[in-house]
């Protein structure tokens, strides 16, 4: 406190200032709003060497670049890692959303990811990719964290092995499909709705090169709110033919290549999600997000059951994982 007090009084000479806690994200960053002079700033606290300040800058800058509304930066100390950021208010997408309002704002929402879709690099560099070993890496963080740290389960050899092959289906899947701009974390709590009615977007750092279904349905399966399936495929089939329109897809990508390109890449998604959320539980003293992870996993049953391939996996799923995670709640 004692170098954020130091930076501030560097931005406002003479200022007393009050710092507000605002509720923080998954990661390690904290976040404090504060007024001086009747305008209202966000100051941002991430540590190093958990995060990484100057890719968050580096990224700020490329997604402006790019058109779309940021948080703006007014001053910052990359060594310690702090921000003084303009303030984009506290109204969250997800807090907006209903049943009359939802397929509005979610075409909003979807068209903003052509913009992201632009991003190749930011002054640090070429975007990551999101590559196999990337992919894999996520839901290995299934394994380790829900299935044996949360729920307590043993895995035999041939579970085990059985499990990486269907994580290499899914990673084969997603590099089949053109690759672009990626968010990484797309969806309605990362969004927050401004006055002129336009979304601004937040929690961008991560952003990657990657399959180019992926924040469409991080956005239309969200971890945190679950819509009817027909809004969902509806939507879905809406971005296809945006995609198509656009030539961001080929030609000769079917209907039902789309469909199994983005139903799979939710399942990859969601299997990591899964995860993450045990992870903040046991690892970060997280655990709101443990009242989210029944939905996911349901977003998990949901495809694993619609596709053959998907069988041995989904049987797993439904006669070992799910008696477990049911028998902890």
């Amino acid at each position: 406190m004692q170098l954020i007090q130091s930076f501030l009084t560097a931005c406002f000479p003479g200022e007393v200032i009050h710092l507000d806690p605002i509720t923080g994200d998954a990661s390690f960053r904290r976040y404090f709003r504060f007024s001086v002079a009747q305008t209202s700033y966000i100051l941002m606290d991430a540590p190093t060497p958990t995060e990484d300040c100057g890719r968050f800058v580096a990224t700020q800058q490329a997604f402006a670049q790019a058109g779309l509304k940021v948080p703006r930066i007014i001053a910052q100390d990359i060594e310690q890692g702090l921000l003084l950021l303009g303030d984009l208010g506290d109204t969250l997408l997800l807090s907006r959303l209903t049943h009359d309002t939802a397929a509005t704002f979610y075409r909003q929402a979807l068209a903003q990811l052509t913009q992201i879709r632009t991003i190749s690099a930011t002054s640090a560099g070429p975007l990551p990719v999101f590559d196999q070993a990337f992919l894999l890496r996520e839901m290995q963080i299934f394994i380790d964290w829900f299935v044996l740290q949360h729920l307590q389960l043993s895995l035999t050899e041939q579970e085990q092995s059985m499990l990486q092959r269907h994580f290499l289906l899914l990673a084969e899947s997603a590099l089949q499909q053109p690759q672009a701009g990626m968010h990484r974390d797309y969806h309605a709590r990362n969004l927050m709705l401004q006055p002129d009615g336009c979304l601004a977007v937040i929690d961008f750092q991560d952003v990657v090169t990657g399959p180019v279904t992926y924040d469409a349905v991080s956005l239309l399966k969200d971890c945190y709110v679950k819509w009817p399936a027909e809004l969902v495929q509806s939507l879905s089939h809406e971005f296809y033919s945006n995609l198509k329109a656009k030539a961001e897809l080929p030609l000769e990508v079917s209907a039902e290549q789309y469909q199994l390109w983005f139903d799979w890449m939710g399942l990859q998604r969601h299997i990591k999600v899964c995860g993450i959320f045990c992870r903040l539980y046991h690892r970060d003293g997280k655990s709101g997000y443990l009242a989210d992870l029944p939905r996911v996993f349901e977003y998990v049953l949901e495809v694993t059951q619609l596709y053959p391939q998907l069988q041995e996996l989904d049987l797993w799923l439904k006669n070992k994982v799910k008696p477990a995670l049911e028998a902890m709640a």
